[in-house]
């Protein structure tokens, strides 16, 4: 049986909506084996869907089929540490889970440019599942059946701290309140905050982040369905954060920060407490530049 980690990610990362993306120290696991019967089990407690509907599953059976091989069952084992919607690329990281595990037990015959572009076509977009299988940053584009990308291994002093909150936003209603068309001014605007976050991550310049992280596509409209999310990103900021942002199509908000800032989220469980916003958890995390990897064989 392979074991796959696979990383969690954070999408759009501000103004780079269904573009930008990156990979985080934290991670869901998947064993895998060829099976007569489909064997799915979570090992963690959570409740997964144990036959054909599960995800893992589901992109699994997909690469057999793209590769010409009759599928008759997997024994699938899940560790699901990534909260689900939540923002956070769950279900990414199951579409790339079977993906790797399936492309892994029939010889890789597929390669990474492959699983990127059927990665995206099962997902519809490639901000999360992009990042979940290369690692890094990733600038991506999906012209509807290939993905052109550009992966860039980050190397700074600074941590993504995910606070999250103890309720679900399903992507689909995330989606389904933006507008259909903008205007030419707002597209130049993020257009022009996307590049900065791009350059000013690579090069250092992190003050340039709370201007970079600025969004007129997606984050004003989700703000309306995350309670209290203007008071979080307030106390973030309050307490040094570079720059702070709706992590995907949230609810997780997430802040960036530098490794010095030791304490920020002892201080910012400590506001989110006190502004009776218990339900709000804070965890920090690097930027995985590895992606997802097979840890057992």
């Amino acid at each position: 049986m392979i074991k796959i980690q696979i990383p969690a990610t954070s999408a759009n990362l501000g103004a780079g909506f269904d573009a930008l993306g990156l990979a985080l120290s934290f991670y869901n696991y998947i064993e895998m084996e060829e099976s007569d019967t489909i064997d799915i089990a979570s090992l963690d407690g959570l409740e997964v869907p144990r036959d054909d509907k599960n995800l893992v599953y589901i992109s699994a059976k997909d690469l057999f089929n793209v590769c010409g091989k009759k599928i008759t069952g997997l024994k699938i084992r899940q560790i699901n540490n990534i909260p689900m919607a939540r923002g956070l690329g769950s279900s990414s990281a199951c579409i790339v889970a079977g993906l790797v595990g399936a492309n892994t037990l029939l010889g890789n015959p597929l390669s990474n440019d492959d699983l990127v572009d059927l990665a995206a076509q099962i997902e519809g977009h490639p901000d999360n599942t992009a990042p979940a299988l290369l690692g890094g940053i990733v600038t991506a584009v999906f012209d509807g059946q290939k993905v052109h990308w550009v992966k860039q291994e980050v190397y700074t002093k600074l941590k993504f701290a995910a606070i999250i909150p103890d309720f679900e936003l399903k992507t689909e209603e995330a989606r389904a309140c933006l507008p259909k068309t903008i205007e030419h001014k707002d597209a130049v605007y993020n257009l022009s905050r996307a590049a900065l976050f791009s350059a000013s991550l690579l090069t250092g310049k992190f003050e340039n982040l709370r201007t970079a992280v600025h969004d007129k596509l997606h984050q004003p409209y989700r703000m309306e369905l995350i309670p209290n999310a203007r008071e979080v990103f307030n106390i973030a900021y309050n307490h040094g954060a570079y720059g702070v942002y709706i992590s995907g199509a949230g609810p997780t908000i997430m802040a960036i920060i530098d490794e010095s800032n030791i304490y920020f989220s002892g201080k910012m469980k400590f506001s989110l407490d006190n502004a009776g916003l218990n339900g709000w958890q804070v965890h920090e995390f690097h930027i995985d530049n590895d992606g997802t990897k097979i840890i057992k064989k």
